[in-house]
């Protein structure tokens, strides 16, 4: 459930409630919209999980507004520069391979490409959860991101999609590590360091695991880049032996800290 342009806050909570209960999500919006006095300026839609999709603009709604429903989704904009935004979106949305966010991020830049916002930029967000939720909301959120008052919300958006995917990695990492699937966390600690490179904390994980596992030549070259890009890491490495992180070899430790 959406909803912008003069906002009801209701319809999110009620909405959701409405499609539990067993409505359609035309059945909720439709109902929802005769007990609101303002529709006239509302935008709302409403997706259900078995793909009924209903959406609604206002005939008050800011121009240019409107709506596109497609199989699963719908896009809605208002206040925008001219009325090829959201078919744009649509089009963008149906046409882009990869995950949710990636489809998502895509109709947001072809809505920018076509103008967007007649006001100019200034906030972005992107919330995806769980096809399978467990009712526990740290679980079944697979993303939450929000950019407010930023000069190019977009472009953050886009990357901070990329850092959320490396921490997902990341926690996978840190789980295999926990477990001594030693190979698996060096796997996920590398797609880590893939999706965000700039970040030196994720490639000194690595070279934990390999030197926690023997593996200390393959480890120095990794500690040697890192250290140079934070020096901090250097300091924190010996703190990891009572932690269970390395082990207690000062041969070892010595090693590691004499690097230059």
């Amino acid at each position: 459930m959406a909803t912008q342009s003069f906002v009801k806050v209701d319809y999110g909570p009620e909405g959701l409630k409405l499609m539990e209960q067993g409505y359609s999500a035309t059945e909720a919006l439709s109902k929802l919209l005769a007990e609101d006095k303002g529709q006239a300026v509302r935008q709302v839609a409403m997706v259900n999980v078995h793909g009924d999709v209903a959406a609604h603009t206002g005939s008050k709604c800011i121009f240019a507004a409107g709506h596109q429903k497609g199989k699963n989704y719908s896009v809605q904009a208002n206040l925008m520069e001219k009325e090829t935004v959201w078919p744009a979106m649509a089009k963008a949305f149906e046409n882009t391979t990869g995950d949710l966010a990636d489809r998502m991020m895509a109709a947001l830049e072809a809505a920018e490409g076509e103008g967007g916002d007649i006001r100019g930029r200034q906030s972005a967000a992107m919330l995806i959860v769980s096809g399978n939720p467990t009712g526990i909301a740290w679980k079944d959120i697979v993303m939450d991101i929000r950019i407010d008052d930023y000069p190019e919300p977009l472009q953050e958006l886009k990357r901070l999609i990329r850092v959320s995917r490396a921490y997902r990695h990341a926690n996978l990492g840190d789980h295999y590590l926990e477990m001594k699937e030693i190979e698996k966390a060096l796997q996920e600690y590398n797609q880590a360091s893939l999706y965000y490179p700039e970040n030196p904390e994720l490639p000194y994980w690595s070279a934990i695991a390999l030197a926690g596992e023997g593996r200390l030549e393959e480890a120095l070259p990794i500690f040697k880049d890192v250290f140079r890009r934070e020096p901090r890491l250097r300091t924190l490495t010996p703190r990891l032996v009572n932690s269970g992180l390395l082990p207690d070899e000062k041969s070892l430790l010595k090693r590691i800290m004499d690097i230059k």
